[in-house]
């Protein structure tokens, strides 16, 4: 019963943490213009992602360019598109495989082993996802705190932490925590583990079983049988009758 609450929480982490991967890799909020020094009175916003830069200024609304080119990117964003996508297909594929894991499911419930595996399984995606998430999150950080401190740098060129990086941070620790769960799944070693064919010798030893039950069976008979006094002859009724 603990466990099957354990894997619906699971599950539950892995759906959220699904939704944070969504969230990241098409938010544009991975890089934001830092005010500072100059900029402080230039009432622009911009904001860079993985596959468009928006601008905003004081009354207009926000206006979106989507990237022209695929090589014109830095390498720390051609990886983070790669592998923010790579985290989608992964957890997506977690997800839908753990359903046919959980207890509550009609799926192979006469197999609780091949359950647990496929949970087991489910639980290896999840924590893949999770480091395709953190990684390129965590490498745009360090590109953005690099770049700031870069004193060969003006103040235009400089970039602050985007809201989307601190999502893809708390993401990756839902679907962390997702895929440890799914892991803990105990693989019963009794259920599943006998289903092989029975050995060669064993109907050897059932026609060895049989046939000793039949030789030992007219000892138990004989055995069984009452003593009965034996019948008088003709020979004792004749000297019976001489005497």
């Amino acid at each position: 019963m603990v466990q099957g609450k354990c894997e619906l929480m699971a599950l539950c982490l892995g759906i959220i943490g699904l939704i944070g991967a969504v969230a990241v890799t098409g938010l544009p909020m991975w890089k934001v213009t830092a005010f500072i020094g100059e900029n402080i009175i230039v009432m622009e916003t911009r904001w860079e992602g993985l596959w468009m830069t928006c601008f905003r200024q004081a009354n207009i609304h926000m206006q979106c360019k989507v990237y022209d080119s695929l090589l014109f990117l830095p390498p720390d964003l051609q990886a983070a598109r790669g592998l923010t996508c790579c985290a989608l297909a992964l957890s997506g594929v977690g997800l839908l495989v753990s359903l046919v894991g959980l207890r509550c499911t009609l799926c192979l419930r006469d197999q609780p082993r091949a359950k647990s595996l496929i949970a087991m399984a489910a639980g290896v995606m999840q924590i893949l996802a999770s480091v395709c998430v953190i990684t390129p999150v965590s490498w745009t950080a360090h590109t953005i705190i690099r770049d700031f401190y870069n004193p060969l740098l003006i103040d235009a060129q400089r970039r602050e932490l985007g809201e989307a990086l601190y999502i893809g941070w708390v993401t990756s620790a839902f679907l962390l925590a997702s895929g440890i769960i799914f892991l803990c799944r105990r693989v019963d070693p009794k259920s599943g583990s006998f289903h092989a064919r029975p050995p060669a010798n064993k109907p050897i030893l059932n026609r060895l079983q049989t046939f000793n039950s039949i030789r030992h069976q007219p000892l138990v008979q004989s055995n069984s049988l009452s003593i009965q006094q034996p019948s008088p002859s003709v020979f004792s009724y004749a000297i019976t009758l001489g005497s």
